[in-house]
């Protein structure tokens, strides 16, 4: 009897990738996939040299997979005349990819995917609606220019998959009420971290890590660390805890960014514009081993975006023992306790501010032991273990009776 074979379609390259929730996700659905399962993934190149639109074996996280680059894309963190999604929907249209079962992050490429054969998911990785009203920024979403255009593809595509889980309530929500029909395939699902790399130091460990990058740094030993990461882009806002961190104004106070993409320029130019030079520093695109070692000995993570489903980020900050402070936005203000974070009450640099001061002032309301508690139920081994096991279950199910039939 032939493995189950699941195809992910992701515009990523996953041996050559930078911070981003999707991207995590993908990566770990690769590495706790079961062996009864032939994994397979459609993304992209990562240099001119390597084939394209073909597929070749792999090794990911220790598991062999079939890999087949439509493109290349050198750099994700930034975005060229033509989106991204556009050229690889584009190179998905004309072919074949069908398989037991399809995983989709993205709905433009599924346009390509209208009669494949298999099992299809649509994974829903923000609130569409909230995306669709927010002001500012038109080119933060460009869909948010043609929001008719967006919700008559949608129309035309959704009916296809056999579910929709969505990472943020809401958006599950929304797409209940807009497809009643279809409400049996759509369901809220858990995001996921991984906890083999997210996971708290001691007490005495933490501040010996932390006075140590204080001194590479050039700043005091005692100096408390302000952590944002994630893609320098609109939709995440970093400028307004730029902004919110110069509200702040508390001393031995460091703002550590790491990520890359479009607002870098605008954002040491905020930071220019502020005098916050020598307490600011940009780390640009790290790994999730690097990240991993910032979260654990960080006092707090910020996460400033105006939408959201539930960032990985925020599950890691959190895992790592790392307390988190958010505007009011996607899952995160639900997930968070009174011991593991604070919610912003606006979104304005002074809110921002008083967040970041309150767990700063006070750190024994908000003890490593309760930002574990908190992420320990989205811990990848189960929450993705639990998926496959529904995949393998429904597998079966329709093996047997095509035999019996």
């Amino acid at each position: 009897m032939h493995k189950p074979i699941l195809t992910i379609f992701y515009q990523f390259n996953p041996w050559h990738t930078s911070i981003g929730g999707i991207q995590t996700l993908v990566s770990l659905f690769i590495k706790y996939a079961p062996s009864e399962f032939d994994l397979r993934l459609v993304g992209t190149g990562h240099d001119k040299c390597q084939p394209i639109l073909k597929w070749q074996k792999a090794e990911f996280s220790g598991r062999e997979i079939c890999f087949m680059p439509l493109f290349t894309l050198e750099n994700d963190n930034f975005r060229s005349l033509i989106p991204t999604t556009v050229k690889y929907t584009n190179s998905l249209l004309g072919r074949s990819f069908a398989s037991d079962f399809m995983h989709f992050h993205r709905l433009e490429p599924t346009l390509a995917a209208l009669n494949w054969q298999g099992e299809k998911t649509l994974f829903i990785h923000s609130d569409i609606h909230a995306q669709m009203q927010t002001a500012g920024d038109k080119k933060a979403i460009l869909w948010r220019r043609f929001p008719a255009a967006y919700f008559a593809l949608e129309r035309l595509l959704v009916r296809q998959f056999s579910q929709i889980l969505s990472c943020n309530s809401d958006s599950a929500e929304f797409y209940r009420q807009r497809y009643p029909s279809l409400g049996d395939r759509i369901a809220y699902i858990k995001n996921s971290f991984d906890d083999e790399i997210f996971y708290p130091l001691s007490h005495q460990e933490r501040q010996i890590k932390r006075r140590e990058l204080a001194l590479r740094l050039g700043l005091v030993p005692e100096t408390r660390f302000i952590l944002f990461a994630g893609r320098l882009h609109p939709e995440k806002d970093p400028l307004l805890l730029v902004r919110g961190f110069a509200a702040l104004n508390e001393s031995q106070t460091h703002l550590l960014i790491a990520g890359d993409g479009e607002l870098a320029m605008n954002i040491r130019a905020e930071i220019n514009r502020l005098s916050l030079t020598k307490r600011v520093t940009m780390l640009g695109a790290i790994n999730q081993t690097e990240l991993s070692k910032l979260h654990r000995i960080c006092n707090v993570f910020v996460l400033s975006s105006v939408y959201e489903g539930l960032p990985l980020v925020v599950l890691e900050a959190l895992a790592s023992g790392t307390p988190v402070v958010t505007t009011r936005t996607g899952e995160t203000p639900k997930l968070l306790t009174d011991g593991s974070g604070v919610v912003c009450s606006q979104r304005t640099p002074e809110s921002i501010a008083d967040g970041i001061r309150q767990v700063l002032l006070h750190p024994e309301n908000y003890p490593s032991v309760s930002c574990v508690r908190t992420a320990r139920p989205y811990a990848a081994p189960s929450v993705i273990g639990d998926i496959y096991g529904e995949m393998l279950n429904r597998w079966e199910l329709r093996t047997s009776s095509s035999v019996s039939s």
